[in-house]
C-alpha cells in the first residue's frame, strides 16, 4: 500500500480533481485488471485506448485515475490526475510504487538490433558461475537467480519490471542484465530505471514497421544512452557505424569495444571452427565454446561489461570460456549420419547473413548448406526479399516457409520473400508452406557433412497463426525427423 501522493514523484502533471492523500494498494494500466483501491493509468495504445475504460475500472473498484484528457463525467470520491504523458507516468509510478529497485541493483541495459540475448544471458550465466545472486530479463525467458519465469516480451511492462526487480532484491540479487529493446525505450517501459551501465551491440534493418525509418530506429537506441547517468558506463561496439553516435550525448562514462579498431577492449579471431572459437582477448589467448564473429563481438562486450562491474579479467576468461551457447542462438543438432542441424533466432537480414557467413567460413570441405527461413507476418515487409535474397547467396538449396504467419496469409508473405530471388537462384528455392514438412524437406535433401541452418524462430516453443499461438519447437522437431 502507497499513498497517492507518494508515487507520483516525476510524473508531469497538468490537473488534479480530488485529493492526492488516498490509499493506493495496486497499480494497472489493464482495465481487467483493476481491484479494490487501485490507481488505474489510462494508455493510449496502437489498437486499444485506456481512456474508454475510466467508467468500468471505476465500478471494479479503482480510487484514482491517471490520464491524458479528463473524461466528460467526474465522479464524487475518485481522484482524477490529468498527465502530460499517460506512457511515462505509467513508468515513473510503477518505480515509485515497488520503491525504486533500480537504485538498489546494479542493472545492466544490452541494446542494439542482435546479440542482446546472447550477451544479456551469458552475463547472467557468468556471474552465477561466479557466484553472485543475479536476475535476468531476456526475450528468451526472466530469471531470479536459477528461477524462470516465462517472457512475453523482450522487455516487460513498466510494473512488471519493476515488480520483478523488487522480487530481485528480495531474492538478494547483486546484479541484473537486461535486453532493452527500441520498442521499450521509446514507449517509456525503462524511463525512470537507474542503469548502472549499458552496452551497444549494432544496429541494422529491423522494427521499421514500427520506427517507419532507420533514423528513427536509430534515435530510438540512442535515447537510452542519452539518459544514462554520469555514474554509469556506456559500452559500444566501434565495428558498427553507429557505435559512436550512440555515445556523443552520453553523460555516462564510455568505454569502446572492437574487432578491427582502435579500443580500450579488444580481441582478434585466431580459430573459427564449428566447434569454437579461439580469441586474443586483451593479449590473452582463450577458447569458447561460441562459434563464430558475431560471438566474437558477444564475447568482447561480455567480457568488458563484467571487467567495468569490476571482475578480475582472468576469473571472467576462465568462466567465459566454459558457458554453452543460448537456447535457440547457433545451437548445434547433430544426427547418426553426420548431418548438422543449427537453429537459431536469426529474424533480420544482418542476422540471418551473419549466421551463413559464419557457417560458410567454418565448413572444412565442400558441404552444402541448406536453409529454412520465412518471415512474421505483421511486421516489417521490406525485409522479405532481402532475407530470401541472402539466404540464396549462401546456400545451395532453399526452403522458404511460415514463420510466424499472424494475421497474415503465410503465402503471401512467401510470394513477397521470392521478390528477391534472381532467375539464376530460383532453381534452387523450394516452397514449403507447412513449417514442419520446410524442416522434413530440408533433412531429405542433406547429404552426411551438410548443414542445415533452421532460422528465424531459435528459442520459441510456438507458432503464432491467425492469433494462435500453436506449440511448435524447431530443435525438438529436427530431433524427431533425426531419429526417424
Amino acid at each position: 500500500m502507497k499513498q497517492l501522493k507518494e508515487i507520483l514523484y516525476k510524473t508531469r502533471i497538468e490537473q488534479v480533481i480530488g485529493t492526492t492523500d488516498v490509499s493506493i494498494y495496486d497499480i494497472s494500466f489493464d482495465s481487467r485488471n483493476v481491484k479494490l483501491n487501485s490507481l488505474f493509468i489510462a494508455v493510449k495504445g496502437i489498437s486499444i485506448d485506456g481512456h474508454f475504460f475510466i467508467d468500468n475500472v471505476i465500478e471494479a473498484g479503482a480510487r484514482a485515475i491517471i490520464c491524458e484528457t479528463m473524461p466528460n463525467q467526474i465522479r464524487d470520491g475518485i481522484t482524477y490526475i490529468q498527465v502530460k504523458d499517460s506512457r511515462e507516468a505509467l513508468a515513473y509510478i510503477a518505480s515509485n510504487f515497488y520503491d525504486n529497485p533500480s537504485s538498489q541493483i546494479k542493472l545492466v541495459g544490452i541494446t542494439g538490433t542482435n546479440g542482446k540475448t546472447t550477451t544479456a544471458s551469458l552475463l547472467h550465466q557468468l556471474f552465477m558461475e561466479m557466484g553472485y545472486r543475479v536476475g535476468l530479463l531476456s526475450t528468451v525467458c526472466n530469471k531470479i537467480n536459477n528461477e524462470i519465469f516465462p517472457a512475453s516480451h523482450t522487455t516487460p511492462d513498466p510494473i512488471q519490471l519493476n515488480a520483478f526487480l523488487r522480487k530481485m532484491i528480495e531474492a538478494e540479487c547483486s546484479h541484473c542484465f537486461m535486453e532493452v529493446s527500441s520498442h521499450a525505450i521509446d514507449q517509456h517501459r525503462i524511463t525512470g530505471l537507474h542503469f548502472t551501465g549499458g552496452i551497444f551491440s549494432n544496429i541494422t534493418h529491423d522494427h521499421l514497421d514500427y520506427h517507419k525509418t532507420f533514423d528513427a530506429y536509430i534515435t530510438a537506441k540512442k535515447k537510452f544512452f542519452d539518459n544514462l547517468s554520469s555514474q554509469a558506463f556506456a559500452l559500444s561496439n566501434v565495428d558498427d557505424r553507429n557505435g559512436m553516435v550512440m555515445l556523443q550525448n552520453t553523460k555516462a562514462l564510455k568505454y569502446t569495444y572492437s574487432l578491427n579498431r582502435p579500443a580500450e577492449f579488444k580481441a582478434k579471431v585466431v580459430e573459427n571452427r564449428i566447434s569454437g572459437l579461439q580469441l586474443n582477448v586483451d593479449g590473452v589467448d582463450v577458447w569458447f565454446k561460441l562459434v563464430g564473429q558475431f560471438n566474437a563481438y558477444n564475447i568482447l562486450a561480455i567480457y568488458a561489461s563484467a571487467v567495468l562491474l569490476g571482475v578480475d579479467k582472468m576469473e571472467v576468461l576462465k568462466v567465459l570460456s566454459s558457458l554453452e551457447a543460448v537456447d535457440g542462438r547457433f545451437e548445434v543438432v547433430k544426427s547418426a549420419n553426420g548431418i548438422v542441424a543449427i537453429i537459431d533466432y536469426a529474424h533480420t537480414p544482418d542476422a540471418l547473413k551473419n549466421v551463413l557467413s559464419t557457417i560458410s567460413s567454418v565448413r572444412e570441405g565442400n558441404e552444402n548448406i541448406i536453409t529454412v527461413v520465412g518471415c512474421g507476418g505483421d511486421r516489417d515487409r521490406k525485409k522479405r526479399p532481402v532475407m530470401a535474397s541472402i539466404a540464396c547467396e549462401y546456400s545451395a538449396k532453399v526452403v522458404l516457409t511460415s514463420d510466424n504467419p499472424r494475421s497474415e496469409d503465410p503465402e503471401t508473405i512467401i510470394q513477397e520473400m521470392l521478390q528477391g530471388v534472381d532467375i539464376l537462384s530460383s532453381k534452387k528455392v523450394l516452397n514449403v508452406l507447412n513449417r514442419r514438412e520446410a524442416i522434413k524437406t530440408a533433412i531429405l535433401l542433406a547429404s552426411p557433412g551438410d548443414v542445415i541452418l533452421i532460422a528465424g524462430k531459435g528459442h520459441e516453443k510456438y507458432q503464432e497463426v491467425k492469433g494462435v499461438k500453436h506449440p511448435f519447437d524447431d530443435k525438438q522437431i529436427v530431433k524427431e525427423i533425426f531419429e526417424q
